[in-house]
This record gives C-alpha cells, structure tokens and sequence, in this order.
C-alpha cells in the first residue's frame, strides 16, 4: 500500500472510536490494522480483545479517512458507528500501539458480551425527560473522582475506584430498591455499554444509557438550569472541546 501519510499537515485529525464485536482472532486483526496504520503515518493506540476494539488515532484527515474505511471493510465493522472526531495543531500521541487484552473494558466478568445486548440508548435531547421519573435509578458508571468533579442531579456515586468494582456495587444499589428501571451514563457510552449488557444479564426489566455520553450530551443544543455536568478527559478520549490531556469540560446544562 502506498503511504497516505501528509508531511507538516496543517492540522491534525483525532479519531476516537470503539466497536463490541466478537473477534476470533484479535491478534490477526491487529497485526493487518497495525501494519496499515503505520505505513498511513497514524499514531495512537488500539486496544483489541475477543469482545472486540477500542481505539484513538491520529494523523492526516486523508489517512485518518483511508484508515475508517479499511477498518470498515473488517468482517463485523461495516456498522461501526460510535466514533468521534477532532482537530489539532499537534498530535497527542508519540507512536502508534497495539496492544491485546482480555476485555476491551475492564469488568471481570465473564459471559457479559454487549455485541448481543445492550441496554436503550437515549438521544441527549430525550434524556432530561427520562431522568426526571423519580421511578428512575440514575447511575454515574464513571469513577467517583470524576463523579466529583460533576454530575446529573440525583446520580448514584459509588465510589468506585476502578470498573472492575461496578458488578458488586450495582448488585448491592439493586438489592436495596423496588425499581428494576435503570438509566446510566459515563464520560463517551463505552462503559455504558459493558454495563447495561451486566444488568440485562442480571434481569432488570428496563436499562437506559445515555447514547454517546456526556460528551454527547455537552455538545447537543444548549441548555440551562438542570444540572452541573462535567467530565475530565484524558488525552485518548479528546474532542473538539478537549484538546488536550487533563483537559476539564464543563458546561451549566439541564432540563428544557
């Protein structure tokens, strides 16, 4: 393959993206996906396990293109849709890596596979309404320090420190309440999606997730008034209204 690379671009092209997909062979699809994002002149990671991949890169908007098209081409990645962009003076990655893991989200919890189900995601312009039903358990799937830094009013913090402790926690937050009726957010919709599989699997009668995040969620029409909603984002999870590692976004949203 030619290189696409484009010496001294003007600009930079970050793309965030994730797709569970069941891989047979992670290590095969890397190594082609790998090879081609190298000679394409992209740095970044991707992480690839058999629940499937989780990804940033950077480069030339033509190479970033040529990239999402080959990665779309991949058996299981035509519909590949949770995928955000944005632009830099710089790229935020040294190199590029690819790397294997077990899960492509860290839960520990075996036969939880969001490629089968997942909960209802919610546009952001329909979220206010549902999270205004007190019959509503309203859940931050994000760290509590993030948790601190801003949230929806009446989000459940767990405290939790890393992922892995999601399954106990929720168990014991369901135990104590009537409602089966669960809605969940976290900082772009990829934790979102591990852990509304976890609670289908559980049995709740109905699980919620804000589509695409608080990302999302900041970037729709604006808003005033309900709630105090931030998120801290490291360099990986950049966005127009992130440039940069340890980047803070925050924003006065709320109700219509």
């Amino acid at each position: 393959m030619a290189s696409l690379a484009t010496p001294n671009p003007p600009h930079v092209t970050v793309t965030s993206f994730y797709k569970f997909v069941t891989l047979l062979e992670p290590r095969v699809l890397g190594t082609n996906l790998g090879t081609y994002a190298r000679e394409a002149g992209l740095r970044g990671t991707l992480l690839l396990a058999e629940e499937g991949l989780n990804a940033s890169i950077a480069g030339s908007s033509r190479s970033v293109t040529a990239f999402m098209a080959y990665l779309r081409a991949q058996p299981g990645f035509a519909t590949l849709s949770d995928v955000r962009e944005s632009f830099h003076a710089a790229a935020p990655f040294r190199r590029l890596k690819v790397k294997y893991k077990r899960e492509i989200v860290s839960m520990g919890v075996a036969g939880i596979a969001p490629a089968l189900a997942t909960g209802t995601p919610v546009p952001p312009a329909q979220w206010d309404v549902l999270i205004s039903d007190p019959d509503i358990l309203l859940i931050d799937a994000r760290n509590s320090y993030e948790h601190q830094v801003g949230t929806f009013t009446g989000a459940v913090d767990f405290g939790m420190q890393h992922f892995r402790e999601f399954p106990a926690l929720i168990d014991a937050e369901l135990a104590r309440r009537q409602s089966r009726r669960v809605a969940m957010f976290c900082t772009g919709g990829i934790r979102c999606e591990k852990a509304s599989a976890y609670l289908l699997e559980r049995g709740c009668d109905e699980v919620y997730q804000l589509a695409g995040g608080i990302l999302a969620y900041l970037e729709d029409a604006p808003r005033a008034g309900r709630a105090n909603v931030s998120c801290s984002i490291p360099a990986s999870r950049s966005t127009p209204r992130s440039p940069s590692a340890s980047t803070l976004c925050a924003s006065r949203v709320g109700g219509r």
